[in-house]
């Protein structure tokens, strides 16, 4: 039995010591993760920080984006309104336009009626008796001048003529050269 009290007392001093290693180790090993945890846990608030600005960074562009939309609809919205009101003045205009054509067509020199009854008073013309029909914007100075006379002439011609009441389709003498 002796042998087997050497045996089982070296055997009993070798666990402890490798127990003790061990426990050694682990210690290390612990106080390693504990330095990492700590470096990782800064590490995430800084990183948390991070995140937050973000987040704020985020919001503003949000916000800048809805602004930045709104603006381009009131601009959309603006040049549809002035692009509708040139619109709504190109229409005017030509009415006005289509209006003066109407209106210098009816001035044209319009054929007599059968049977000797006139087809309307025509502006701007002289008849076979030398009578001028005065036209929109006609003056005695103006009309003297159209037919190479002189405009004390023509109210010779024309006595009563009130020179600075001259209506449209009024008949006036013109003198002869």
């Amino acid at each position: 039995m002796d042998t087997l009290s050497r045996d089982s007392n070296n055997s009993g001093s070798i666990l402890p010591l490798v127990g003790v290693i061990a426990g050694g180790l682990a210690l290390v090993l612990a106080i390693v993760a504990l330095v990492k945890l700590s470096t990782l846990q800064k590490t995430v608030t800084a990183q948390g920080d991070e995140v937050a600005k973000i987040a704020t960074l985020e919001n503003e562009v949000r916000a800048a984006s809805t602004k930045s939309e709104s603006d381009i609809k009131a601009l959309r919205d603006g040049f549809q309104n002035a692009i509708n009101q040139i619109g709504t003045e190109f229409g005017t205009y030509n009415g006005r336009i289509t209006k003066l054509e109407e209106a210098q067509k009816a001035r044209a020199v319009a054929p007599a009626g059968k049977g000797g009854k006139g087809g309307g008073v025509v502006t701007g013309t002289v008849d076979a008796d030398g009578n001028y029909v005065v036209a929109p914007g006609d003056t005695v100075s103006k009309i003297a001048k159209k037919f190479a006379t002189r405009v004390d002439a023509i109210e010779a011609e024309n006595p009563g003529l009130d020179p600075t009441k001259l209506k449209v389709g009024q008949k006036i003498k013109i003198p002869k050269k």
